[in-house]
This record gives C-alpha cells, structure tokens and sequence, in this order.
C-alpha cells in the first residue's frame, strides 16, 4: 500500500490536517479536536492510512511537543505577570487540584469500596493536558486576565499534580516504605526545577552570540532538546524541567522576546503531527471498557475541578461566574495522566492494569471533548477578539 511509506502519509497527515481544521472551524470546533478526530479516521481503526513508521515515532514526539508547550507555558511566569495575577493563580490551581482528587477518589470509592483503587484515581485526576489547552488558547488568540490565570494554573497543574501523585503513591507503596516513595517524588520535582534553573541561566549568558533569527531558532530549539534529554536520562519530569528553563529566560532577560518568537513560528506543524498521531494511536476498542467507572472518574474529576476552582475564585473575590469557567477550561487530559497511570500499572500490575485500561478509555473522550469546553470557557469568558 502507497501509504506504508513514511514520507508520503506524512504529506496526506499535514495537507488533510489543514484542510480538516478549515472545514471543522465552520462548526467552532478547535483544531486540537480537529487534528484528533482526523487521526481517527485515517487511523488504523478507520482508514489505515497512518504509516507504521510515523505510529513508531509517536513517543518521540510527545516529548518533543510537550517540551514546546512546556517552554511556551513558563513564558508565562514572569514576575511582571505573578505581581499581577500570582496569587491567584497558586491559590486557584491548588485548590481544584485537591478538591479533583477529593471527589474523584471519593466518588470511585462509594462506587467500589476499594482503597486502593480510589487512591489511584485520585492521583490521577489532577493532572491537565497542556498542549490541549495552549493551542486552544493560541488559536482563540485570546488576551486578558483570564486567559493569564487560565494558561498560570495549567502550568500549576502538573507541579500540583505530580506533587499529590507522588505522596499518594507513596501511600500505596507504604509497604515498600512511605519515606522512600516520598523522597523519590520530591527529587523528581526539585531535580527537574533546579535543572531547568541551571540550564536558563546558561542559556541567557550565550544567547548574545545568536544575533539572527534562524541562529536564535537553532540554539533555543537545543537547550529544549538537551533539557528534555537530560531530564530522561535523570527521570526528571520533562514538563517542569522545560517550565523552568523558559521562566528563568523570561526573568532573566523579559525584555528579549525573539526565543519565544521563533519557537512560537516553529511549532503548528508539530503540534498537527502529534495530535494527528494521537488520535490515529487511540484505542478505540477500550471504549467498550469504559463502563460506569470510567463514567464515574470523569465526572469526579471535572466537578471537582469546577467546584475548587469555583470555591477559590469566590474567595478571592472574583466574580462567580469566573471560577467556573476555568474549571470547565481544565477539562483535558492526556499525556501526563496516561504516563502516571503507566507508573502505577508498573509498580502494581494486577490492580493497576485496571487502572490504566480505565484513564486510557476516559482520555479519548476527554481528547475529543476537552478542547471545545476549553474554547467555550475562553469564549464566556469574552477575552476572544471578536467578543471584544
């Protein structure tokens, strides 16, 4: 078949991706949702026409991709910006965090009674799908103070949630010892922080040797790559590490905007492959599993995330509407729930296998579905253009 040849179903991926999303943005779909219900059809479950080869490089470019959006996500701490919006964003992002694990593990355990379990799904529901909800937001070309607070709590989001992943975790392990799995969680996330430090501080003394912008694009595109390498090789968290090294940029030297220029013109094209690719890589098939429980989980971790994010909003004065949106804004999941879920199967195979068959079953649905509520929070929100 014309199609196993890698070079030419990648053709069919961009050309058919541009296409689709011109023809999906009719209906006010975003493109996220767009790209992921095309890699369902040209997939192997529909169409076939999804080159093994490209499927093979899947993983590769998750991290790369996640990598971009992790670089593009700590744009957003800067001081500037946290004197602004800072407070409320840690107070706003911790709070649906732990109410999401709250109602999550609490809603699974009246419906099963098993403390493992619920524990499992509750160190699983705080986790957000950045890469989702930046492209939405990039695409709505939204700005305001929203929309800050929005992409700040999806950056909290995965340090709040391998935080609350890693103590329970260590629950779970306490067998093995409480302290230990504790420590492991901690080094994972300061070792990723202190790395990316390290790294933006060396970046922002060499950056002055790039004076052109395609020099600038190389050399930002490699401190990227070397920091989610090195973080592999530590078992870092790839996510943060990225998160620091672009927050100590932007502080460091917040009024050269060229790196976060060039990377931003760089990546559509990696961002239609990798959610294409995604959705072709769904199994759809586990939809079938899905069943009360995946049911239950979702809706657990979305209204909690609601609720939390609702309850802090209202506490810091906000009005009441703009804490529920947020939480509908958080609805996506993805990588970093699927690679929690992996780790517990790992550490646990019988209950955890279980476990991972359920999150993978509840993230096509959060795939498809996460990035129009995304796009309808923003758009309540009225921080798109044309609501202006």
């Amino acid at each position: 078949m014309l199609t196993a040849h890698p070079f030419l179903s990648l053709g069919i991926i961009l050309l058919t991706g541009f296409l689709f999303s011109l023809i999906l943005r009719q209906i006010k779909l975003p493109s996220v949702t767009s790209y992921l219900i095309l890699g369902i059809i040209i997939g192997p479950f529909v169409l076939d026409l999804v080159a093994d080869g490209l499927l093979g490089i899947s993983g590769l470019l998750s991290k790369l991709v996640l990598s971009l959006i992790a670089f593009s996500i700590g744009q957003n701490f800067s001081l500037q910006k946290f004197r602004e919006i800072g407070k409320s964003v840690i107070v706003i992002s911790l709070a649906e965090c732990i109410v999401a694990s709250i109602c999550a593990g609490g809603f699974v355990y009246l419906l099963t009674g098993d403390t493992f379990i619920s524990l499992a799904f509750a160190a699983l529901a705080p986790a957000t799908a950045p890469a989702a909800v930046v492209m939405v937001v990039r695409e709505c070309r939204s700005r305001g103070k929203f929309t800050d607070t929005l992409l700040g709590i999806v950056a909290f989001d995965d340090i709040w949630g391998l935080i609350i992943f890693s103590l329970l975790l260590a629950v779970l392990r306490a067998s093995n010892g409480f302290l230990a799995g504790l420590l492991d969680g901690s080094v994972e996330i300061m070792g990723a922080l202190a790395l990316g430090v390290l790294l933006g501080w060396i970046f922002t003394y060499f950056i002055k040797y790039a004076e052109h912008e395609s020099e600038i694009l190389i050399y930002t595109l490699g401190f990227i790559v070397l920091t989610a390498g090195v973080s592999i090789f530590l078992n870092f968290s790839v996510l943060l590490a990225n998160m620091a090294l672009s927050a100590t940029v932007v502080n460091i030297n917040n009024t050269d905007q060229r790196v976060f220029k060039v990377i931003r013109n760089l990546d559509p094209p990696f961002y239609l492959l990798f959610f294409v690719l995604a959705g072709a890589s769904l199994e759809l098939d586990l939809l079938t599993t899905l069943g009360l429980m995946g049911g239950i989980y979702m809706v657990g971790r979305l209204g909690g995330k609601i609720i939390g994010a609702w309850l802090s909003s209202f506490a810091l004065g906000f009005p009441q509407q703009y804490g529920f949106f947020l939480g509908i804004g958080l609805a996506p999941q993805a990588g970093a729930a699927l690679g929690m879920a992996m780790i517990v199967e790992n550490s646990f195979p019988e209950a955890g296998s279980y476990v991972l068959s359920t999150i993978v079953a509840t993230t096509v649905i959060y795939e498809i579905f996460g990035p129009v509520l995304t796009r309808l929070s923003i758009y309540k929100s009225g921080e798109m253009p044309e609501e202006r």
